[in-house]
């Protein structure tokens, strides 16, 4: 009798330590993935900072999606960029590019509405230069992740139709990435400005062979697009 009692305790003893080892397990195994999260929150953090810093972009968004308004969008856009192309070819570093564009921000602002009174439409522009949400973006072979960027917006009337996007340092808007690729001359300007790691990235992020690359990418993507949506979650709730 002793002995079946002495095996009841040793079962009962020893379900109880499964219990614990089950719950240490859920709960080591919780702190990993915590860990996990963290550092691919923490190395998009850094990637996008660094293109945000290095980068700007001219974002030019239209009053609407009607045939009429996308095609006077990207009117008002080759104006800017033949303006922009002649004010920028000397400027060899961000900082002085940025200085250029705030010192002309009136000039796109009158060439803009010009173009648009010509056209024989009376919407308001505003342009500004700031820091904005963008999603994943493609321009030619060089695909940006979801993040936040520098750049110079031009808003036509109530901004409510599709976009176009370039990237006017390094001076990406100013070559034909039409046929899929960007000249080698723009990829060397490029990495000048960008690490070792955010150039591969924006770079051969479409790389089926580089399966690290794209996992990076898609971990940066990930992060800066859900950082996004909850931004303006947030902002719409207060």
């Amino acid at each position: 009798m002793s002995k079946v009692k002495s095996i009841i305790k040793g079962f009962k003893f020893s379900k109880k330590n499964s219990v614990a080892f089950k719950f240490t397990g859920a709960f080591l195994a919780v702190m990993m993935l915590t860990m996990v999260l963290f550092g691919a929150s923490s190395y998009s953090e850094d990637v996008n900072k660094g293109l945000e810093n290095n980068l700007i972009r001219l974002h030019v968004i239209a009053n609407s999606d009607s045939p009429a308004d996308q095609s006077l969008k990207r009117d008002v856009r080759d104006i800017i960029i033949n303006f922009m192309k002649d004010k920028l070819k000397d400027s060899k570093n961000i900082e002085q590019t940025k200085a250029i564009i705030n010192q002309n921000l009136a000039n796109i602002e009158k060439l803009s509405k010009d173009e648009i009174a010509r056209q024989g439409k009376d919407y308001g522009v505003k342009t500004m230069l700031g820091i904005y949400p963008f999603p994943i973006k493609k321009y030619g072979d060089i695909t940006l992740p979801s993040g936040n960027y520098q750049a110079l917006r031009v808003v036509i009337g109530k901004g409510e139709g599709a976009n176009w996007w370039c990237v006017l340092f390094p001076p990406l808007c100013f070559v034909d990435a039409s046929h899929g690729t960007v000249p080698n001359s723009v990829k060397k300007d490029l990495k000048k400005v960008l690490t070792k790691n955010e150039y591969k990235i924006i770079t051969t992020a479409d790389n089926e062979d580089d399966i690290p690359v794209k996992i990076r990418f898609k971990v940066v993507d990930f992060f800066q697009a859900a950082k996004i949506k909850f931004t303006g979650l947030i902002s719409k709730i207060f």
